[in-house]
Parts: C-alpha cells; sequence; structure tokens
C-alpha cells in the first residue's frame, strides 16, 4: 500500500520558468522527505512595462 502527501507549491523566478521549478523543487526538498516528482498545474508571467519580470509556477 502506499501513502502520498499533496502539497501545493508556488515559486517564481526572474530568469524562467524552470529555473523556477528548480527553485520551488529545491525549497520543498528542504522540509519534506522523499520528494519523487512534481506536476506544474499553472504557469503565469509577471509584466512591467511591457517586460516579463518574473516567471511563477504553481506545481
Amino acid at each position: 500500500m502506499a501513502v502520498a502527501r499533496i502539497i501545493e507549491i508556488t515559486s517564481g523566478s526572474s530568469k524562467s520558468f524552470e529555473d523556477a521549478c528548480k527553485k520551488g523543487i529545491k525549497r520543498a526538498s528542504k522540509t519534506l522527505d522523499n520528494v519523487k516528482g512534481a506536476w506544474v498545474q499553472d504557469q503565469q508571467m509577471i509584466v512591467a512595462n511591457g517586460k516579463i519580470t518574473e516567471y511563477r509556477v504553481t506545481m
């Protein structure tokens, strides 16, 4: 029998969506044991003055 816990993680980066994912997983791994995978639920960009200032992911 397997037991899983579902946690929602929101992370941001000024570089890319990939970097936002890496930062979120790195931070989650500090407090959660045995992180085996993640599913990206949503991606957003924050725009200011016509330029992307932040990439955000919800996992």
